[in-house]
């Protein structure tokens, strides 16, 4: 699909040279190397003469698959490439992986990221999305690494729990000297809304949309690496957006790809309403946040932070509200380590659940 008909703008700028010659400087370690995002930027790495890339994910058909593309990507300049299957939350297997392969920057792409579903899985959104950061970004500062870690525009003014992840992950980041990128959605990722348009347009529709008025900022795959490449380039503690000038709608993106797959049929859309956790529209920053330019496509934001103290204390309290199973406290340290983040309903009401449990 040739997206450019959709965006309606210029792709954004590719690193630079010497961002590109920076990353080649060392071995590179990439979390979540299986998904749609990691797998893209894996493939991109190993063109660019690295000396060893080290690919971790959890999902063991997903590094098979990677495998595979590698095996089939002819390059002069391929690092030497180690795959390893287990889980980036892991202390152990990431201190193996730093001792024996010595990364000097890590790309941690590994998240649970869809809203809806982790409405209803708040510990494992918590677990996956903030712990799992935390002991990556930990396991870096150890071994004398940097972070570039992958975030959303849903972290801004989060109204789900996703949301509110990754604002306490890109903390986590920021706080060890790494780097946080924000990226709307991605055009032709798994799981995206695209996969499933593509799939009601193979099967005559209708498209669901969600409501009529919902817009999101969108990026193809091969920008989304182009950004993570050129973020790994920037002073480090940095926190940086795409600068992207437009949202788009999403009736408008299931217009266009029925016009552009299925150009002779009618393609029904039907208005399902927004499910728990969306909202309308995202941003790329907070209203009241300083931003300025930082290249290559980038905007550097500045955002409002917490005192070091007060963000610990949170932490320590959500890891405790985790290890007990207690979802209403954990919603609670979300709400103090966020401000602003209310729990959506279905998250309220799990808590509410586990409590009339408990004192049953």
């Amino acid at each position: 699909m040739d997206w450019s008909g959709f965006l309606a703008r210029m792709p954004l700028l590719p690193p630079s040279a010497a961002a590109l010659d920076a990353l080649s400087g060392g071995p590179v370690l990439v979390t979540g190397a299986g998904g749609s995002i990691g797998a893209a930027l894996s493939l991109r790495l190993a063109r660019l003469g690295l000396p060893r890339l080290v690919l971790l994910d959890a999902c063991e058909n997903n590094l098979y698959r990677l495998q595979q593309a590698l095996a089939h990507q002819h390059s002069q300049s391929a690092p030497e490439l180690v795959l390893a299957l287990g889980d980036c939350a892991d202390r152990a297997t990431l201190d193996r992986l730093f001792s024996r392969y010595a990364p000097h920057l890590v790309f941690h792409t590994a998240a649970y990221k869809h809203v809806p579903l982790l409405e209803q899985q708040p510990f494992a959104a918590i677990t996956n999305n903030i712990f799992a950061t935390e002991t990556v970004a930990s396991a870096a500062a150890r071994h004398d690494a940097r972070v570039v870690f992958l975030s959303t525009d849903k972290a801004v003014r989060p109204c789900s729990v996703m949301g509110a992840t990754k604002r306490v992950s890109e903390e986590v980041v920021l706080r060890r000297g790494g780097t946080a990128l924000r990226l709307g959605n991605v055009l032709d990722s798994s799981g995206s809304v695209t996969e499933v348009f593509a799939r009601q347009i193979a099967q005559g529709g209708p498209l669901t949309v969600t409501h009529p008025a919902v817009r999101r900022f969108f990026l193809t795959v091969e920008e989304a690496v182009n950004l993570l490449l050129a973020a790994a380039h920037v002073e480090p503690a940095a926190l940086l957006a795409p600068a992207l000038a437009t949202d788009h709608g999403i009736a408008a993106l299931a217009a266009f790809m029925a016009r552009a797959t299925a150009p002779h049929s009618e393609i029904a859309v039907r208005f399902t309403g927004l499910r728990p956790g969306d909202k309308l529209a995202e941003q790329m920053w907070d209203d009241g946040n300083r931003v300025q330019q930082a290249g290559a496509g980038l905007i550097a934001v500045h955002p409002v932070r917490p005192a070091a103290d007060r963000f610990d204390a949170g932490l320590a309290a959500l890891h405790e509200a985790v290890r007990t199973r207690d979802l209403g406290a954990a919603l609670a340290q979300l709400q103090w380590l966020v401000p602003g983040f209310n729990p959506g309903s279905v998250a309220m009401e799990l808590a509410q659940e586990d409590t009339l449990q408990v004192n049953a």
